[in-house]
């Protein structure tokens, strides 16, 4: 019994962790909808932009991977996200089509773009 205890109950927290996990994929990814934030952006990386370009903004797992451990990441991502980026600046240049991150204030609450951001975070590739 109790070697059956050992192994039902690590099993039964594992598929709660991963259907909580599925379940916060759904709503943040239902919110960038929304928010029209896939309009510009993947999620994955090596997805092709419109008509197979090149995409017009990196795709998220490339995002999480370039500021994977970077103290303060989180609240710059939220700023581009809800100022824009300044297209002189970009180190996605020649990896997207887009020149800058516009401002979207008006599509995306701020608390919103910070929980979309922490998911965008935890994207990156193992």
């Amino acid at each position: 019994m109790f070697a059956l205890r050992n192994t039902v109950v690590p099993v039964m927290l594992a598929l709660v962790a991963t259907t909580a996990a599925a379940a916060a994929d759904d709503d943040m990814k239902a919110l960038a909808v929304k928010s029209g934030c896939l309009t510009c952006h993947a999620i994955e990386s090596g997805t092709p932009g419109p008509n197979g370009m090149a995409p017009i903004g990196p795709a998220w797992q490339d995002v999480a991977k370039m500021y994977k451990g970077k103290p303060g990441a989180d609240v710059f991502l939220t700023r581009v996200v809800l100022e824009g980026s300044n297209p002189y600046g970009s180190h996605w240049k020649d990896k997207v089509s887009g020149l800058a991150m516009p401002p979207n204030k008006v599509a995306i609450k701020e608390t919103d773009a910070k929980k979309l951001v922490k998911w965008i975070l935890t994207l990156a590739p193992k």
